[in-house]
């Protein structure tokens, strides 16, 4: 089953609990104890030096890990032995009234979690006093990633499918899709992993590039797949993806920087020759046209062919304003 956020949250709060009373605890046994992979116990890792009982001075946890042990140096911090109540400062009640009320209004938030989430906000006004009635005067209003975010989360939640239009930036067009949804993660930005049911693969989609969304009451069913690694980042070329050949000029070098590429041969003229992967060459377009003169597509030729049009078609467009 697919883990969503508020799993990942319990996950983190049992993990504060079981690290404190095993101290050098290893890797892998952690990882087996929780049933996550090593590679995710590791991202958990990383966000729990952000957590503390504030965000001030020691409070902060300080865990880390050399890949093999896990160590917890300042385990008193959560103790039972601190014998100090959690008092939050002025704007700390501030921002947590802010945001827990923000939240509150999302679509797509579960009834639920809806209610526990208002009992919490009103037992902070209570312990807040002056400080919850300076929160009452700033509202958030979440753009229309978070109620996506919401109904995604939902989704994987409850095993539903959802009926999404999303805009492809490399084709320049939107498509209606109803997708299973596998998992929601963040490089960068904020995707969903899913099975496209009107590709029949899975597909990766952006957050901020679903300009509709709705949740269907049919059962997701996506086939078992083992979750993708994304340490190496989002896009990873695979070696029966199509190749492509770029020519860049000395101020086209950073495309070798930015993209995943098999070789890089050096030019005359300090430039270099681009030879890359990529499952959807169409989309290399765009950088075409980024580059201008710095660069150009050298193969395929079909490839070369449309983007020297998209140029061309470019042209003409500033010429019909002038």
């Amino acid at each position: 089953m697919a883990t969503t956020a508020i799993d990942r949250t319990r996950r983190l709060l049992s993990l504060v609990t079981y690290l404190r009373e095993r101290p050098g605890a290893r890797v892998d046994e952690v990882a087996r104890a929780f049933g996550v992979t090593e590679d995710e116990l590791i991202s958990d890792l990383s966000v729990l030096p952000m957590c503390g009982t504030s965000f001030r001075g020691g409070d902060l946890l300080d865990i880390d890990t050399d890949g093999e042990h896990i160590w917890w140096y300042n385990a008193e911090a959560t103790g039972s032995t601190t014998g100090q109540p959690l008092r939050l400062a002025a704007d700390e009640a501030t921002a947590l009234l802010v945001a827990a009320r923000a939240v509150a209004t999302m679509p797509g938030l579960r009834a639920g979690d809806r209610d526990a989430l208002l009992r919490l906000t009103a037992k902070l006004e209570a312990a807040a006093g002056e400080s919850a009635r300076a929160s009452s005067r700033v509202s958030v209003t979440f753009e229309s990633e978070g109620g996506v975010f919401a109904e995604v989360d939902r989704a994987i939640a409850e095993r539903r499918r959802l009926r999404i239009r999303y805009y492809s930036p490399g084709r320049d067009e939107l498509t209606d899709r109803e997708i299973d949804p596998i998992r929601l993660f963040a490089v960068g930005h904020t995707y969903v992993e899913a099975w496209c049911r009107r590709t029949e693969a899975r597909r990766t989609f952006r957050l901020d590039r679903v300009a509709s969304i709705e949740l269907l009451d049919v059962p997701a069913d996506p086939p078992p797949v083992e979750p993708r690694d994304l340490s190496e980042g989002l896009v990873q070329p695979a070696p029966t993806d199509p190749e492509v050949v770029i020519e860049v000029g000395p101020g086209g070098r950073w495309v070798a920087e930015y993209y995943a590429h098999d070789e890089a041969e050096e030019l005359p003229d300090g430039g270099l020759r681009i030879a890359l992967r990529t499952p959807d060459p169409i989309t290399l377009r765009r950088l075409a046209l980024r580059l201008g003169g710095d660069g150009r597509i050298v193969a395929p030729a079909r490839l070369a062919d449309s983007a020297r049009e998209a140029a061309r078609d470019a042209l003409r467009a500033y010429e019909e304003l002038g």
